[in-house]
């Protein structure tokens, strides 16, 4: 239960997201499958959340002489920006941004780019939300990559080993 937990925690953290937490799970015994299903789970419990609140959070911390300049910048290009863009791209645009799993990419910044684009909750989820499962597919992938280098190299220095072994004893 504290390996789900974990997981699932960790894949609600901005920044760390699926990205940090699939890897996590798997580490921690779960199986690949479980660790990715939870992640994704995870990753999209904060979205609706985000739609429908950020923008008022933004909008109230922008109202703070001291430190809300960031966030009126933030407003102020997000409307000069949503003018501007094709909105037949904004799906595919929204889904590959969202599904790329690198830092600054991901379910909470795509719901700031969301907000920021003022797009309605119907709008904006379906491809954040498909972009976090193929950011899991792709994580999955990496994490597959990696272990699979990794055997590959154990292989390899039993090889040596075991070469070097033979050569010993003649």
């Amino acid at each position: 239960m504290k390996k789900i937990l974990t997981t699932l925690l960790i894949s609600m953290v901005p920044v760390i997201e699926l990205r940090g937490a699939l890897p996590v799970g798997y580490a921690q015994g779960l199986e690949l499958w479980q660790s990715a299903v939870l992640s994704v789970v995870g990753n999209l419990i904060p979205v609706p959340f985000l739609l429908f609140f950020g923008m008022k959070v933004l909008k109230w911390l922008s109202s703070y002489e001291k430190f809300g300049k960031p966030f009126r910048l933030i407003l102020e290009k997000g409307k000069s920006k949503a003018e501007k863009i094709n909105h037949n791209a904004l799906f595919l645009g929204l889904m590959g941004f969202v599904a790329v799993p690198l830092p600054g990419t991901g379910a909470w910044t795509g719901c700031l780019v969301a907000m920021v684009l003022q797009l309605k909750f119907k709008k904006a989820f379906p491809p954040i939300a498909l972009g976090v499962v193929v950011s899991a597919f792709i994580v999955c992938g990496v994490v597959l990559l990696i272990e699979s280098g990794a055997d590959w190299l154990r292989f390899l220095v039993d090889v040596k080993d075991s070469s070097e072994a033979v050569s010993a004893s003649l």
